[in-house]
């Protein structure tokens, strides 16, 4: 996922609970729909992040010895700067960029 690219606001958004109900009929499963890709998210992003933060791990037992690499400190002000998980899945969800299905509809239909 390109998190540059994402439209998802950095504050936070006053949002109709109607307009999020519209594609599920139910609030509490929309809410549900969007708790669960934001986890998906900030697992991505916590993965990316420490495979970049990896590079400059120091494997030295010594404490006295504390260096500030300023490419790291780059990499830390670009992911805190990132709108939150919650957020870019909400986004996501208003746009109709989520897939998500529903089991027990589906088991329904076999009976």
């Amino acid at each position: 996922m390109d998190y540059k690219k994402s439209k998802a606001p950095v504050n936070t958004v006053s949002r109709n609970i109607m307009d999020l109900c519209d594609e599920t009929g139910n609030i509490y499963e929309s809410v549900s729909i969007i708790a669960k890709r934001a986890n998906q998210i900030s697992v991505e992003i916590k993965q990316d992040l420490s495979k970049k933060l990896a590079e400059f791990a120091s494997y030295n037992d010594s404490l006295e010895e504390v260096f500030e690499n300023r490419e790291q400190i780059e990499i830390s002000r670009y992911y805190e700067k990132l709108p939150k998980p919650t957020l870019m899945a909400t986004q996501e969800f208003v746009d109709g960029d989520i897939y998500w299905r529903d089991p027990s509809a589906d088991n329904t239909t076999e009976a």
